[in-house]
């Protein structure tokens, strides 16, 4: 079973993660400040650390030295420090991903599950496959009547969206709000179209449609 540690002086997150990843099959181990999280580094083995930077007895970057000191374990900072220059200490201190507060527990489980098929510890099957479309949210790629293609961050939060929501029309006002808050940046009703847009040439031919146009309220998925 894979095993990870996560760091984080926020007992309800910290909570609601270990329950999150507990129901995807992980094992995890957990400290709420900076000696646990060194004592759990020192006396414990695991697969993957999730470090929350502010702590309240030290920070999450020193946790991560003595991580990387000794193995080549996977390090994903979770921060409420969106600075570009925390970003780039963490990046150069050897962490494979860095997550802003707030954030989608779904996409964050997505780059989770990423980061472990890219560390070669999980395996991932597709999320969707109905014979002619197959994606794999894991990994962010997709197989489109015998093309491959890589998804954006946000071409797969909208697959997500359509393909949970299969049959019920979406609004743009909806995915506008969805999307802004799972990329945590804003996007607006242009950049909505371009996506979609995008999204439509990578997944759809002449006579296989997955996206219907209501006009003048929103979308609606067509698949099953």
């Amino acid at each position: 079973m894979i095993r990870i540690l996560i760091v984080e002086d926020d007992h309800l997150l910290l909570n609601t993660l270990k329950f999150d990843l507990e129901s995807e099959g992980f094992e995890i181990i957990t400290a709420s400040s900076y000696r646990e999280g060194l004592d759990a580094v020192n006396s414990s083995s695991f697969d993957l650390a999730i470090l929350d930077i502010n702590l309240p007895d030290g920070d999450g970057f020193n946790i991560c030295r003595e991580i990387k000191a000794s193995s080549n374990t996977p390090v994903v900072f979770l921060t409420a420090r969106d600075l570009e220059i925390d970003e780039i200490k963490g990046f150069d201190l050897g962490a494979d991903d860095y997550i802003t507060k707030p954030f989608s527990l779904k996409l964050f489980k997505k780059r989770i599950k990423a980061i472990l098929k890219r560390a070669g510890l999980y395996n991932s099957s597709p999320n969707y496959d109905d014979g002619f479309l197959s994606i794999n949210f894991d990994t962010f790629k997709i197989n489109s009547f015998g093309d491959e293609y890589d998804l954006t961050t946000t071409e797969a939060n909208l697959l997500i969206l359509f393909i949970e929501s299969r049959g019920t029309i979406l609004t743009r006002s909806f995915l506008l709000e969805k999307l802004w808050d799972q990329n945590l940046r804003f996007v607006n009703d242009h950049a909505l179209s371009v996506q979609i847009n995008r999204l439509r040439a990578k997944i759809e031919k002449d006579n296989h449609k997955y996206i219907k146009t209501i006009y003048g309220v929103g979308y609606q998925w067509m698949g099953k």
